[in-house]
C-alpha cells in the first residue's frame, strides 16, 4: 500500500481540498452540463457589471469581481498551502494562470465599457481558431478562420474609427482568453483542479490589488452596491470558472473548443435581455459567421 508521501503532490492536494459532494456531482453529471452552466454565467455576470459601471469604475468592478472570487476560494482551497506544496513547474503554471486571469478580466471590462457585449464575445473567440492553425494546419481550419474573420470584420466595420481603444481592449481580452483555455486545460489535467483555480485567483487578486482598489472604494460605502458587486463576482468568476474546470478535466481540448461556438450566441442573447443591446441584421450575420467558424474549426488534441 502506498504511503501518502508516494502519492503525487497534485493528486494529494486535490484530495485534501476537494469537497466530496462536489466530486460526486462532478462525476455524475456529463461534462457538457457543466459547460452549459458556464456558458450562461460567463456573460450574465459581466452584463450586470455593465449596469454598475456608473456607480463603480470599470477597473473597480474588475477588482471587486476578482476579490470576491479570491475570498470565496481561499477558505475552500487554501491557496497558500497549495502553492507551497506543488513543484516548481506547477508554481510557474499557477503564476501564469493567475496573471492571465487578472489582465484578462480588466481588459474584458474595459472593452465592455465601450463596445456591445456581442462584439466583445465574437472577438474573444476568433483567437481560438488561430491557435488551431498553429497546432493543426488544414484546409478546414483555414476556411474556418476565414469565415470567423469575415464575421468579425462585419461586426467591427463601423467601429474602427469610432472606438479603436475599445477594440484594442477587446482584442487583448481575446488573446488572453486563448491563454486562459490553454493554461486552464493544463491546470485541470495536472489533477490540482479547483485547488489550482483558487490559487490562481489569489494570485490574480494580488496582481489587480494596486490597479482597481481606488475605483472600488465607493462600493464599500454603499451596502446595496457592495452586495450587487459581490453577486457579479460570484456569477462572473466563481460559477463559470469552477464549471470550466469540471468540464475541462473530462473533455478533450478539441471538444471543449468546439463547444465554445455557443458562447458568442449566449452573449448576444444576454445582451438583448439584460442590456437591451439589440443587434442589427448585419451584426446578426457577423455573429452567425463567427459561430460557424468556431464550430467548424478542428483544434489539435492535447
Amino acid at each position: 500500500m502506498k504511503s501518502q508521501a508516494q502519492v503525487p503532490t497534485a493528486k494529494r492536494i486535490a484530495g485534501d481540498t476537494g469537497r466530496p459532494v462536489l466530486i460526486r456531482l462532478a462525476n455524475t453529471l456529463p461534462p457538457h452540463v457543466w459547460f452549459c452552466v458556464s456558458a450562461v454565467f460567463h456573460y450574465l455576470g459581466p452584463a450586470f457589471a455593465v449596469l454598475l459601471f456608473a456607480q463603480v469604475g470599470v477597473l473597480g468592478m474588475a477588482w471587486l469581481r476578482i476579490a470576491t472570487a479570491a475570498l470565496i476560494f481561499a477558505p475552500l482551497t487554501r491557496p497558500w498551502t497549495v502553492f507551497a506544496r506543488v513543484d516548481r513547474s506547477a508554481r510557474l503554471l499557477l503564476l501564469a494562470f493567475g496573471a492571465c486571469l487578472a489582465v484578462m478580466n480588466c481588459a474584458f471590462y474595459l472593452a465592455l465599457d465601450r463596445l456591445p457585449i456581442s462584439l466583445v464575445a465574437a472577438i474573444e473567440f476568433v483567437g481560438t481558431i488561430g491557435v488551431a492553425l498553429v497546432g493543426l494546419r488544414s484546409r478546414r481550419n483555414f476556411a474556418a478562420l476565414g469565415i470567423a474573420v469575415a464575421g468579425t470584420l462585419l461586426l467591427i466595420d463601423i467601429k474602427w474609427s469610432s472606438d479603436p481603444v475599445g477594440l484594442f481592449w477587446a482584442f487583448l481580452n481575446g488573446a488572453l482568453f486563448v491563454g486562459y483555455i490553454v493554461i486552464g486545460h493544463r491546470v485541470a489535467q495536472t489533477g490540482i483542479g479547483i485547488a489550482g483555480l483558487g490559487t490562481a485567483m489569489a494570485i490574480a487578486f494580488l496582481v489587480v490589488l494596486p490597479i482597481g482598489f481606488s475605483e472600488a472604494l465607493p462600493a464599500f460605502l454603499a451596502p446595496q452596491l457592495l452586495i450587487a458587486a459581490i453577486g457579479v463576482g460570484v456569477c462572473s468568476s466563481v460559477i463559470p470558472y469552477i464549471c470550466d474546470q469540471l468540464a475541462m478535466a473530462r473533455l478533450p481540448r478539441a471538444s471543449f473548443a468546439l463547444m465554445l461556438s455557443l458562447l458568442p450566441l449566449t452573449a448576444t442573447l444576454i445582451g438583448v435581455i439584460v442590456l437591451r443591446q439589440v443587434p442589427s441584421l448585419t451584426d446578426c450575420l457577423g455573429i452567425a459567421l463567427v459561430v460557424a467558424g468556431v464550430a467548424m474549426h478542428k483544434p489539435a488534441r492535447a
